[in-house]
């Protein structure tokens, strides 16, 4: 595979990750973006923790769908994430989430 059919391959399944996400964006609350990943849940719970003298995060979301393009399966009953970097959550009403 020379360099030309790698970046097709990652356009394409690029290309298919954004039209799941237009699919299934409807059927989510939630939008919650981490510094490593993008996620879209129906239940979201932030908290916020501090051990030696360190402020982190964790995450915990229910009935989720995981923005990442090497996933094989990204609906998820579960997810839980530590960060110690900022955690982005928008609740989601039904008209913001209508797309073309």
């Amino acid at each position: 595979m020379n360099a030309e059919d790698l970046e097709a391959y990652e356009a394409e399944a690029e290309l298919a990750l954004y039209r799941e996400y237009r699919d299934v964006v409807n059927l989510f609350s939630y939008v919650v973006e981490t510094e490593r990943r993008f996620y879209l849940a129906n239940h979201v719970d932030l908290q916020v923790r501090s051990a030696g003298g360190e402020v982190f995060f964790e995450v915990a979301l229910a009935d989720a769908w995981v923005w990442d393009v090497y996933r094989s399966a990204r609906f998820v009953r579960s997810v839980r994430v530590v960060t110690f970097k900022d955690v982005n959550i928008e609740e989601l009403s039904k008209s913001e989430i209508s797309l073309p």
